[in-house]
This record gives structure tokens, sequence and C-alpha cells, in this order.
């Protein structure tokens, strides 16, 4: 269960020296610093039911929620996340690992979210489609077709069958949220090759 510091001063109101009581449950192993002034209590709680309320607003993207997906062969350990209008990057080490977090465009963070809750906690990850418009937009351009193609087959190692079962409307409907060459190829591609 996710307590704040005010929680616990409310809690621990009695003690007269409460934040000696925070360190001391912290020491013990009853508390788990998320970031300063949040905490876990429950020390097995997986990290992907905590990123959002690590930093916020986000929902976990890019290749995180592809492994997800199952959309790439790899487990990826790093929750990685997208945020927006942050203007750096930035990630936190804890208890519960290694949690990354990158701005995408205003216009394109509200689309394509999907919301699940698990053990009484929140938590949001991009359908496929949205995470990988979130990471080819923070990729190195592309200059062509042939170019994104290597990008993501290759390089990011995306399942071609997977990609071929993607909802196309969906990229389409984010492309324009994007200022991104990567994108616009991804539009161009799913245009010229993919929609029969």
């Amino acid at each position: 269960m996710i307590v704040t510091t005010l929680d616990l001063k409310e809690k621990y109101r009695n003690y007269t020296d409460i934040n000696g009581k925070i360190k001391r449950d912290i020491d013990k192993g009853i508390l788990f610093p998320l970031v300063r002034g949040i905490y876990e209590t429950n020390s097995n709680t997986d990290g992907f039911l905590l990123a959002s309320y690590i930093y916020g607003p986000s929902y976990l993207s890019f290749e995180y929620a592809l492994s997800s997906h199952n959309i790439i062969p790899e487990r990826v350990v790093v929750y990685t996340n997208a945020t927006f209008n942050k203007r750096k990057s930035k990630s936190y080490q804890n208890h519960f690992g290694l949690f990354t977090y990158r701005d995408v465009p205003k216009a394109a963070f509200p689309f394509s979210v999907q919301v699940y809750e698990e053990d009484g906690y929140a938590y949001f990850i991009a359908s496929p489609e949205k995470a990988i418009c979130d990471l080819l937009y923070i990729k190195n351009p592309v200059r062509s077709i042939k170019e994104l193609k290597i990008l993501l087959f290759d390089n990011l190692r995306i399942n071609k069958d997977s990609f071929d079962q993607l909802k196309f409307d969906d990229i389409l409907f984010l492309s324009d949220k994007y200022i991104s060459n990567n994108i616009k190829y991804l539009k161009k591609y799913i245009e010229s090759e993919c929609i029969k």
C-alpha cells in the first residue's frame, strides 16, 4: 500500500519524533521509499504498479509496454514511462527497480493509454500502437521507409507478425500528434505497404 509522509504523520501523531519513527520503519523494512515523501509498505509489490505514483502524470510506454504486449521478444526490466512538458528525462532507482521517464508531445500524451486496476493500485500503460509511436519519437531520425523498417524489425526487434496485427487506424490517428520524421515514415509505410 502506498503511504505519504502526511499519512505517516497522522498515523504517528502520538510520537514525539515522527521523522525518527519513519526512519526506523525504513531501517526495519516496514516502509520502502519510492521517492521523497512517498513510501510502499509491501516489499513484494510489482514495480509496474508503482510507476505512475513515483512521477507523473505518466504512463508505462516505450520498451516496457512493447515487451508487456509481446511485441518485442526481450523481457524489459526497466520501467520505461512517458510524461509531457517535463523538459528533461528522469530516472529513479529504489527497492522495486529502475524507473525512467521521458517526454512525449502533449498533443499525443492522453490518447491510447489503457487504465487497469490490480490489488488496489491503478496503473496506466500505452497500447501497443502508442508505445511504438512513443519509442519512434525518441529514436534518431530515419531518412526513408527502408531505414524505418530496419529500425523497427532489426534494431528494435519488433515482431513482424505482431506488427501486422496492430490497429493501423490508431497509428494513423496518433501520427498527426507527433512532429517526428520517424512517425512520418511510419505513416507512409503503413499507408503504402500495410493497409490492403
